[in-house]
């Protein structure tokens, strides 16, 4: 006998073998019990989740002369006209190759003839979202009103595109997708029953390929089968997948996570040099960032991912060096990329592309960037790590620190940079002393405060934001802070001075406890002693834009905004 398919040699004969789905089967066997069978049934759903498969079950049961627990008991002769496939009872149509009206009028006429052998005659009519307007026209009556032993069973994974006419005469049964568990237990069991030996690890990778589909798993698990003649490995189901090795992603990552675009670019090209595809690197990095995220955030980790011991020890290494912001934005820069991929004529690039900007931050004016840079450098105050700046200009000299204490270099090529200062202005940096008092942030303002509040002339307020941001310019242990407040819009209200933002991550990281504490200090200094930061709606600019040149326009005129 010619070799069958897994999936066509396990395939489920009764209700009871079905893999999930329990939903509908307690409702079909109920309807064979109590003998309620309706005219007509619509199965849809995902691929490979068992629609024509259960049609198939449900159209012998209906039939069967002793039906067991509501299944077909494969005994009697119907039960075995049937499973030979010389019955004439159920007719399996496939709509994607008889999708014309000839073929639904072909049904219409002979629906009038009463079953040969069995109670029903079932038409089963597979992929029925194929057929033309036309044909779903010519089978509407029928399917309103068809004789009594006539039963119709429409499956298909598109049921948006059948005709509304067509979905209202039809009990609705929506199939989901099976859980990776159940596929784990219908691999096992096929590998048990066929004395195949496997890792668990291994089923567990055939069942996430599966993404939820009972056949594309047992496909894959045929394959597998064949690969591997001894015991099969979860480096052998990778082989099969055509996925990239594991720990060579894993570098590719960790170089991410490090900052490193030279080095990202490295191990990128690493994979692609031994022939993987740039699309199959790209969903590969998806997956090692998805189980990133679960070793990262998850206390079963271990079982949710389900690898072998030594990829399990790297993922957990590089999840204790990277953060939760960094995990979650390289995510998204890749899922980005491989929706851009489709579109991009050069796929590689699109790729390097992706990878330089989730491995350099800085290069990115994205929020999220800024994000990512601001939380690198507060770690490295919160550490009392050594930040030394350079320009082209003039290095900047080094202050010696404990030899336990790591140096972070901040390189700033740009001689406008917010960073840089200009060589004369150049300071020693000094590691922040845990007893230092957040009074000293300022010591080198030149600026002497005012005696009393409201001193501040019309010319002091309008030079105000300027002398502001220059205080955490040349105090370099602010230059979070510089870096937040370089894009502010600011204002008076009488004594009140406002700075006004419309990004709400910088709107949260200013009302920090620390950082209005250092924001008060600064404009104190200042003689400014009552300030205020406010978040503005995005599109509300061009509102008071339109207001202010409407007043500028009619001055002397009394306006009154509603």
């Amino acid at each position: 006998m010619a070799y069958l398919a897994f999936y066509r040699t396990f395939r489920p004969t009764t209700f009871d073998e079905v893999v999930r789905q329990e939903h509908i089967v307690k409702i079909l066997k109920n309807q064979i019990e109590t003998d309620k069978i309706g005219h007509a049934y619509l199965f849809c759903g995902p691929r490979g989740t068992g629609k024509t498969t259960l049609a198939k079950i449900f159209a012998k049961a209906i039939n069967c002369e002793r039906p067991v627990n509501g299944s077909p008991c494969g005994e009697c002769a119907t039960c075995k006209a049937l499973a030979s496939g010389a019955a004439l009872d159920i007719s399996e149509i496939d709509a994607a190759s008889n999708n014309g009206v000839d073929e639904m009028r072909d049904i219409r006429e002979k629906v009038q003839y009463p079953p040969v052998n069995g109670r029903f005659k079932v038409y089963i009519i597979d992929e029925v979202h194929m057929l033309t307007q036309s044909a779903f026209n010519a089978v509407l009556k029928t399917l309103e009103e068809p004789p009594a032993h006539a039963v119709f069973i429409l499956a298909t994974t598109e049921p948006q595109k059948i005709p509304a006419t067509i979905l209202s005469r039809c009990m609705r049964f929506d199939f989901k997708l099976i859980p990776q568990s159940d596929l784990e237990a219908l691999i096992k069991s096929v590998f048990d029953r066929t004395g195949k030996q496997y890792e668990d690890e291994a089923v567990a990778a055939i069942a996430r390929a599966g993404n939820g589909s009972a056949r594309d798993s047992l496909s894959i698990a045929d394959m597998c089968a064949s690969y591997s003649l001894g015991k099969l490995t979860y480096d052998d189901v990778n082989q099969v997948l055509g996925k990239a090795d594991f720990f060579a992603v894993a570098d590719v990552v960790s170089a991410i996570i490090a900052q490193n675009g030279g080095e990202t670019l490295n191990a990128a090209e690493s994979v692609l040099s031994t022939g993987k595809g740039v699309g199959v690197l790209l969903r590969d990095l998806l997956s090692f960032m998805n189980n990133l995220a679960v070793v990262k955030m998850c206390r079963n980790a271990e079982g949710i991912v389900n690898l072998p011991k030594d990829k399990y020890d790297k993922l957990q290494e590089i999840a204790l060096r990277a953060d939760d912001h960094a995990i979650l934005r390289t995510t998204e820069i890749l899922t980005q990329a491989e929706g851009d991929m489709r579109f991009a004529v050069d796929g590689r690039i699109t790729l390097e592309a992706a990878l330089i900007k989730a491995a350099m931050p800085r290069v990115d004016y994205d929020i999220e960037a800024l994000l990512a840079r601001m939380e690198k450098l507060e770690r490295a105050v919160a550490e009392g790590i050594k930040v030394e700046v350079k320009t082209k200009a003039a290095p900047v000299a080094e202050t010696p620190v404990a030899e336990t204490k790591p140096k972070l270099t901040v390189v700033e090529d740009d001689d406008n940079s917010p960073f840089a200062e200009a060589p004369q202005q150049a300071q020693p940096a000094q590691p922040m002393q845990p007893e230092q008092s957040q009074s000293t942030l300022f010591e080198h303002a030149p600026v002497t405060p005012p005696a009393h509040v409201g001193s501040l002339s019309d010319a002091d307020k309008a030079t105000l934001f300027g002398r502001f941001i220059r205080l955490f310019r040349t105090t370099r242990r602010n230059a979070v802070l510089f870096t937040l407040c370089m894009d502010l819009e600011s204002s008076f209200e009488g004594d009140t001075f406002v700075l006004t933002t419309t990004a709400e991550a910088v709107y949260k990281s200013l009302n920090r406890e620390d950082n209005r504490q250092s924001i008060a200090e600064a404009l104190e200094s200042l003689g400014v002693f009552s300030y205020d930061i406010r978040l503005k709606p995005k599109g509300e600019d061009k509102y008071e834009k339109a207001i202010g040149e409407l007043r500028e326009n009619f001055k002397g005129t009394d306006i009154t905004i509603k």
